[in-house]
């Protein structure tokens, strides 16, 4: 009798492990159990850019959307979506961007359904402006490429914008679904491409893949071919920040610079939120945790599970988005992203600031009488690659967490080469520090 009991316990306590184990690793695929529950109702041909259409058949992913609209403090001190500019908070971004639109207008990002309003609304778009600012903005940019292909980048901003809707227009349902289907799809055909290049098969994309491939159609860095506009995700080397130097430094489809910077005269690079390549060599990333499992969790309200289309911080979320793999209690998690975000802010700013006294360091240099131009372009491309170090990182939206080793290391290697511009532009003028 004793060994029988002996034995269902410890067959209760496999059972136990089994569920617990299953349940871990079944939450990869949870997404497949919940759309397989629910009935897909395709969304009107006419309707399909419109999220109010796809809201009347999915109400709570379509209220938890529009969640995104409310401009409120999230816990941290980094992200969110309350408006401000960021050269309040870093006054050296006004002088690693000056001569170029960054220096105007850098405002703090919002929530995904303000993103055509707040295109309209940056000083960064100007008469000159092409429409493949508009790309990430709009579900719209799947009709422009199917009429016009590549060409529609190269259009006039002001033309193809009109034809959005400023109040319905922005990001939205469309963007990551199949409007018959409701299976998540890519309408970037720059990311598309970009893979192809990497020897990556998209038709070939599990489930786990798409739900981390559909933020990183926008989520990642990339630059305009000259002369065309045509968007290109830079990862044909990899995507670790060194890779990616290396990639634009044999100026690829002629492309050298995005500007040149007024003081010190080096061609500059400007990097655009590189969330995907930071996530994907990063410990998450690797253990195959996709941005939807953090960032969209599912909920329970009223009975019904749904993933949560907020598409925020998962410091809002922390039981959803961190606890169903983390043991450890809610407030400790906050306070561990907390501490990664603010000791990386201390670095981040203390590269920023080395970059921009790199900058005044080289044009004081190149106004000595006499200066080794030779010695003063080593300075110009360590200025060059230092910014672009710092900038990766500054500008990838979680100031850290989504590749804590990699961003110290990033940082750390920007404060290295601008420490050794301002020494090579001391010494093509001669001078001693």
């Amino acid at each position: 009798m004793g060994q029988k009991k002996t034995l269902i316990a410890v067959l209760g306590v496999c059972l136990l492990f089994l569920v617990v184990v299953i349940g871990r690793i079944g939450s990869a695929d949870i997404n497949a159990a919940v759309l397989a529950t629910k009935a897909v109702s395709p969304i009107p041909a006419d309707k399909i850019y419109d999220p109010a259409a796809w809201g009347k058949y999915y109400p709570l992913e379509y209220a938890s959307y529009l969640e995104a609209s409310d401009m409120s403090e999230k816990p941290g001190n980094f992200g969110g979506s309350i408006v401000f500019q960021n050269s309040t908070r870093q006054p050296e971004m006004l002088v690693n961007f000056k001569g170029m639109p960054f220096s105007v207008d850098y405002a703090e990002d919002r929530g995904h359904v303000y993103a055509v309003p707040d295109t309209l609304e940056t000083k960064r778009i100007n008469k000159n402006s092409r429409a493949a600012c508009m790309t990430c903005k709009t579900p719209y940019v799947e009709s422009f490429f199917k009429e016009y292909g590549w060409d529609y980048a190269s259009k006039p901003f002001s033309e193809l914008i009109s034809l959005v809707p400023e109040d319905n227009g922005s990001i939205s349902c469309a963007n990551c679904h199949d409007p018959n289907t409701m299976e998540l799809r890519i309408i970037n055909p720059a990311f598309i491409e970009a893979q192809e290049r990497r020897g990556i098969d998209m038709s070939k994309a599990t489930l786990q893949d798409m739900r981390s491939y559909v933020c990183a159609q926008c989520h990642s860095e990339y630059f305009f071919e000259p002369g065309t506009f045509k968007i290109v995700f830079p990862w044909d080397k990899g995507l670790e920040v060194d890779k990616v130097y290396e990639y634009y430094a044999e100026t690829p489809y002629g492309f050298k610079n995005d500007w040149v910077h007024p003081d010190s005269q080096a061609l500059m690079l400007k990097v655009q939120h590189p969330e995907f390549e930071a996530w994907t060599t990063g410990i998450h990333g690797k253990a195959g945790v996709s941005c939807a499992d953090c960032h969209m969790p599912y909920m329970q309200k009223n009975g019904q599970q749904y993933s949560h289309h907020r598409m925020s911080s998962p410091l809002r979320t922390v039981k959803e988005s961190c606890i169903s793999c983390h043991d450890q209690e809610e407030e400790w998690m906050i306070d561990a992203v907390k501490s990664i975000q603010d000791n990386f802010w201390v670095l981040q700013r203390a590269a920023g600031k080395a970059v921009a006294q790199a900058h005044e360091a080289i044009m004081k240099a190149a106004a000595v009488k006499g200066a080794d131009e030779s010695e003063l372009n080593k300075a110009r491309e360590l200025v060059r690659k230092a910014q672009w170090y710092w900038d990766y990182v500054a500008a990838e939206n979680s100031m850290g967490f989504h590749n804590p080793s990699q961003g110290m290391k990033t940082t750390g290697q920007a404060l290295d080469f601008a420490n050794q511009a301002i020494l090579t532009a001391y010494k093509a003028a001669g001078l001693q520090l």
